[in-house]
């Protein structure tokens, strides 16, 4: 048994198996709908569900996602078509290596990863320093 490390970026997780990262309490058999509340972007209703093949986009998901809850990453199947997210592969990483999608299709929850390491408490606290920049100057908007 391996012992969990911090995420390395666009390292997939495990080939065909895909992952969410959020802060909500969910169950096998659980569906992930569009037309929730972002968990990014308050007051927010989302027209997709987004879901990544690599630990650090997940782990990143759980981490700065909104609420209370504690953060998580489930193990998910889409149930339909799906597409390459343009937030990141468009603005950011061309060719998307970060493994990130999106769908107007539910997601199933099958599983929960419990054996994850989140990044180090210097690292998130820049990354919300960058998106709390982002917000101040009106440029944090999701492509949905």
């Amino acid at each position: 048994m391996s012992t969990p490390r911090e995420p390395v970026p666009f390292e997939v997780h495990e080939e065909g198996v895909y992952l969410h990262g959020t802060r909500a309490d969910l169950r096998p058999g659980d569906l992930l709908t569009a037309g929730r509340e972002s968990n990014f972007e308050d007051g927010r209703v989302m027209n997709h569900v987004y879901f990544t093949a690599t630990l650090d986009a997940a782990t990143w998901g759980a981490e700065l996602a909104s609420g209370d809850g504690r953060e998580r990453i489930y193990v998910v199947e889409p149930t339909g078509e799906f597409e390459d997210d343009p937030n990141v592969t468009d603005k950011k990483f061309p060719g998307n290596p970060t493994r990130s999608y999106r769908t107007r299709e539910p997601l199933r929850v099958v599983g929960e990863l419990t054996d994850w390491v989140g990044h180090p408490p210097e690292r998130l606290q820049a990354m919300k320093d960058g998106l709390a920049e982002l917000r101040r100057q009106g440029r944090a908007q999701i492509l949905d």
